[in-house]
């Protein structure tokens, strides 16, 4: 299992055909690569129409003709599976994944927050998981269209030990689909860097009532409120030993600016109702914060109001 792909083309899973599973999905099998696409609500529109990728700097890219499929049952076993889901919906996982499987299938998750290799793990196996993270700005406009807005890198690693031949094999595959792709010795640490910025602007998107980008970037106090968060943030990682510069902060704001007005998936689910990654992205860096002993209070106030705000938008909604 830990020795890599057995061929030049492994036969690809995507679970989760949402922006992400979509976006990166569509771009590997575009660039010819061996691609099943497990779909929902969108698999009629998709099967006749195929994925549409807009994006601002190469254009729009099509896949016409698509492996979409609306059990896993219909895919069978395939090399690597990537899991592109909501962590929220992480439970479903259970009787999906079961049927892609054999022995040496690798589970690649592209979800965002703590504990989704650990869930994977203790469920299907710790030698079989390696992590993703997408520093991608990109919106689902309509069912299969993906709106590209600016980056898309993916940061992989091991979720146990340093990168193994396998680890390569998946980079080459995104490569080869023009995806920057770099492969980390720490897949913990890139996870930490990465909520440097998730958790302060996800957040104060949802805190503030459904805001993007560029408000929090253009509200002096919205914007010192990120720049304390993501000190904290900092912080945390720091006291379980993953240490990073202080400039990351001013690196975060700069690649934020280029983002213009763009509204963080966290926001988007909030405001058209659907589950929001709570506990991935905010509690269980809360809880790390408060077991090492770090200083967190905005971060536990963030994670208060969120959970205030979900709730109050729920109640709303089963009124009657």
């Amino acid at each position: 299992m830990r020795l890599g792909f057995n061929n030049l083309n492994p036969r690809i899973a995507i679970i989760g055909s949402g922006a992400v599973g979509s976006y990166y999905g569509a771009k590997l099998a575009i660039s010819g690569a061996d691609v099943h696409f497990l779909m929902r609500a969108d698999l009629e529109h998709v099967s006749r129409f195929g994925i549409r990728i807009e994006s601002n700097n190469t254009g729009a890219e099509v896949l016409s003709k698509i492996n979409a499929y609306g059990c896993a049952e219909d895919i069978g076993y395939c090399d690597l599976v990537i899991v592109a889901l909501k962590a929220t919906d992480n439970h479903s996982l259970e009787g999906i994944l079961p049927p892609l499987l054999r022995d040496d299938t690798t589970i690649m998750t592209l979800q965002n927050g703590l504990g989704n290799e650990e869930f994977l793990a203790n469920r299907f196996g710790e030698d079989r998981v390696v992590g993703g993270l997408c520093f991608v700005c990109i919106n689902r406009s309509s069912p299969g269209v993906i709106n590209h807005i600016a980056q898309g890198k993916i940061t992989c690693g091991e979720f146990i030990g340093l990168p193994l031949p396998r680890t390569h094999d998946i980079g080459l595959i995104f490569k080869r689909a023009g995806v920057p792709f770099l492969v980390a010795e720490s897949l913990l640490k890139e996870r930490w860097r990465k909520l440097v910025w998730n958790i302060p602007f996800n957040g104060l998107a949802i805190a503030a009532g459904g805001v993007d980008t560029g408000d929090i970037l253009n509200d002096t106090m919205l914007q010192s409120l990120a720049k304390e968060l993501m000190e904290e943030v900092i912080g945390v990682a720091s006291t379980i030993g993953h240490d990073f510069p202080n400039s990351l902060i001013e690196h975060n704001l700069d690649e934020t600016k280029k983002m213009g007005s763009y509204e963080p998936s966290s926001m988007i689910d909030f405001i058209r109702g659907k589950p929001v990654e709570v506990e991935a992205i905010w509690g269980e860096a809360v809880r790390t914060g408060l077991n090492s002993g770090a200083k967190i209070v905005r971060m536990e106030c963030l994670y208060h109001l969120i959970r205030i705000a979900i709730k109050r938008r729920d109640n709303l909604g089963n009124c009657q």
